[in-house]
């Protein structure tokens, strides 16, 4: 599979034409014979990218005190605790906020507050925050975020996840792509048996077929 990923890869590239930014490179998988209605046969999981993200990735932490001045100090966004009624309650400004970030954290005495007033926004966006012990340095938590990628299928049959970034190069997209079909076919009964077909694109660009080997 390593071949026919990295030949999608390296097609999906060069079939789109350069951009003003820097675009992402997405696989999506759609899935058969999977009954997704049972919670349990759902795709949810975090796969750490060999090669890492290729992007910044922005995060942010619900605290308050001591833990929101070592979230700082570990280049972290702070929300402030007090505010999280306030946002629950401006749904445009809370999917702004939840837009803005690719993962939260939380000190653990504000995650039911959260969860109350944020869980509509976040929940479904799969964002909703990481608990954070008194005791943990929460930089070293986002550490391991920042090479993560979140693959969810919730209900539906196909669905998809960024790999990486253009930035990158072939090698190291091939290695974070190999990464996450293991782990989604790891999660399958019948491996890449339940696999209908698999992609990958650049952000804005055509979508290359990865021969699926059974």
């Amino acid at each position: 599979m390593r071949e026919n990923l990295q030949t999608a890869i390296q097609q999906a590239i060069e079939g789109a034409p350069e951009r003003g930014f820097v675009e992402s490179i997405e696989i999506s998988f759609t899935i058969k014979d999977v009954d997704l209605k049972v919670p349990t046969n759902r795709i949810q999981e975090e796969v750490r990218l060999p090669s890492g993200r290729g992007k910044p990735v922005k995060i942010a932490m619900f605290a308050g005190g001591e833990m929101a001045a070592k979230a700082k100090a570990g280049g972290l966004e702070v929300i402030d605790p007090s505010t999280i009624e306030d946002l629950g309650g401006d749904r445009q400004k809370a999917r702004k906020m939840a837009k803005n970030y690719d993962f939260f954290l939380s000190e653990i005495p504000h995650m039911g507050t959260v969860g109350r007033f944020l869980g509509g926004v976040l929940g479904p966006r799969g964002k909703m925050p990481r608990p954070v012990p008194p005791t943990l340095d929460p930089s070293a938590l986002a550490t391991g975020l920042k090479d993560t990628a979140i693959v969810r299928s919730r209900d539906r049959v196909t669905f998809h996840t960024a790999l990486g970034s253009r930035e990158q190069g072939i090698d190291d997209l091939t290695a974070n792509a190999v990464a996450i079909w293991d782990r989604v076919i790891g999660k399958l009964e019948r491996g890449s048996g339940n696999i209908r077909s698999c992609f990958v694109k650049t952000s804005m660009g055509p979508s290359i077929r990865v021969e699926v080997i059974l």
